[in-house]
């Protein structure tokens, strides 16, 4: 019992290193893109209580509808009240309890490779740094565990709760997001294989009566649909999302061939990886992950796995995670976050492959090594962690920022709010911004205080211009001519820059800003008032 009570122990202070890397400073960080458009469908949501699917973009519902639980929790019941904490805490929640999930497989594990499992998890850089998300990945990669971790219980006890548990998961991953049917493929093939190379002589599972298999297969097809509908469908005010849920996948699959942006070659997850490192930056690596998890994938396909771990649930993890890797490397649309899904299954087999070393050699001066080996890697993980988050956030050095906003989102954004709170019309001045393909993104979210903005992809010459103007450098000649040539003569208003610098709303993405001059006047004069009266 002692012994027992020493891993708890052990396992709640690998819980307190996860919260401490992904709690802290929440709203440090500018928002993404992502993380602004889902910001924005989330408020329609707590202002509205509406959510309609939209099978063509934005992936599924499960992250606007558990977002209300923190927002409840905080009494904030208009998009103006939320901030980057309410939202954030989500991934961070779904990231723990990743690490949680694995108390349920301690005898399929052990607890030796469980803990090396749930210290990886909670301080490799990508966990952590996605974590602190506000997109689907982190819920889809716990969702999917909890698929595979109900259908490991099912499979050791043949009770019918853990049918409904598996559905249930299984149901939230298609709710989240469309790469869903990738992980499905994984598991199933996965699944097949092990019992193929393995137990076709030996039949994997033991063998259950036919009644019981249609019974307890309709309830986990069940608990799955029922679970998806309800999302999908609003929880009934939008049965429409139902259907749109299955034709999604036509769109998603002709999109997955045919993006002209985000294509990377096969080897781009393992690049980010294995090694990265910008001019005055520090050196991003997960190798140690890597290796290990290598270590354990061959340990369990080749050998006969690791002491006092169920062999065949091993096995199964590491062909999950090698057909997970190698269909995600194969599609030429990549993000970095995708890579969570099979980067989870290498953490598992990592802390399989530890711990086979540790149980390879029984020598005390062995297992000193491998301790320090162990203990060096691991703290440069959680180094870069903190660095990565806390230090490096929007450096495009770091290998997971990625087409992130500045700094300068938050100088766009105070300069507005200084020259409403001057204007007569305060925060009720009207704004136009303006960008082809609608490219103004995050700044939905930053400028949420502002009611009367007119967001624009080409300039609009019927409409008065605006005090305040933000537009692409491409679209300058039409708003000069729009400020300068249209305004038939005494009705003109002269404008001025609004910044005296470069301005970014992402790397390479500029914007520009113009003032009436008289309200910038009245700005200027406040900022550097007369000291001679």
């Amino acid at each position: 019992m002692k012994y027992t009570l020493s891993k708890i122990f052990v396992f709640f202070i690998i819980l307190l290193i996860a919260a401490a890397l992904r709690l802290p400073r929440l709203t440090m960080r500018p928002m993404h893109t992502d993380e602004a458009i889902h910001a924005v469908k989330f408020g329609t949501l707590l202002e509205k209580g509406e959510y309609s699917y939209d099978s063509n973009e934005y992936h599924g519902p499960t992250l606007n509808y558990f977002t209300l639980i923190p927002a409840w929790l905080k009494a904030q019941k208009t998009f103006i009240d939320t901030d980057e904490a309410t939202l954030r805490l989500i991934p961070v929640a779904f990231g723990i309890g990743l690490i949680l999930l694995l108390l349920l497989v301690v005898d399929g594990l052990s607890w030796p490779v469980i803990l090396a499992g749930a210290f990886f998890t909670a301080v490799s850089p990508a966990m952590v740094f996605y974590s602190r998300y506000y997109i689907m990945e982190i819920l889809l990669v716990c969702f999917s565990f909890g698929v595979i971790v109900s259908g490991y219980r099912y499979l050791k006890s043949k009770n019918i709760f853990w049918a409904a548990s598996a559905g249930l998961f299984f149901g939230l991953m298609h709710a989240t997001k469309e790469t869903c049917i990738i992980v499905y493929g994984a598991m199933g093939l996965a699944l097949f294989l092990v019992w193929l190379f393995w137990y076709r002589k030996d039949p994997f599972p033991t063998s259950f009566d036919r009644k019981t298999i249609l019974r307890h297969s309709a309830v986990f097809i069940l608990s799955a649909a029922i679970v998806s509908a309800l999302f999908f469908s609003s929880f009934g005010r939008n049965p429409k999302g139902v259907l749109d849920s299955i034709l999604t996948f036509k769109s998603y699959f002709f999109k997955a061939g045919n993006f002209n942006f985000h294509i990377y070659p096969w080897d781009y997850y393992f690049k980010l990886l294995l090694y990265s490192k910008s001019m005055n930056g520090p050196v991003w690596t997960e190798v140690f992950i890597l290796i290990s998890g290598a270590l354990g994938f061959f340990v369990a396909v080749l050998s006969h796995g690791v002491k006092k771990v169920d062999t065949a649930f091993l096995r199964f993890i590491a062909l999950y995670t090698f057909i997970l890797a190698v269909v995600h490397s194969i599609i030429p649309y990549k993000t970095p976050w995708i890579m969570l899904g099979f980067l989870h299954g290498l953490i598992l087999l990592a802390g399989a492959g530890i711990i086979y070393l540790f149980k390879l050699r029984s020598g005390f001066m062995t297992k000193l090594v491998l301790g320090l080996i162990f203990f060096a890697g691991g703290t440069h993980l959680i180094w870069q962690s903190y660095l990565s988050n806390f230090k490096y956030y929007t450096d495009p050095g770091n290998p997971y920022v990625y087409s992130h906003p500045g700094k300068d989102i938050f100088t766009i954004t105070q300069r507005i709010k200084d020259l409403a709170k001057i204007n007569p019309d305060g925060f009720n001045t009207y704004i136009e911004v303006i960008c082809p393909d609608d490219d103004y993104w995050p700044l939905p979210w930053y400028l949420r205080e502002f009611p009367n903005i007119g967001w624009w992809n080409k300039v609009n010459m019927q409409n008065p211009a605006a005090p305040i103007i933000l537009a692409s450098p491409r679209l300058e000649p039409d708003v000069m001519y729009k400020l300068y040539e249209l305004p038939p003569p005494g009705q003109k208003n002269l404008y001025v820059p609004l910044f005296d610098t470069y301005m970014e709303l992402r790397p390479l993405v500029e914007i520009r800003g113009y003032v009436k001059k008289e309200l910038w006047d009245r700005y200027y004069y406040q900022q550097t008032p007369d000291t001679n009266r």
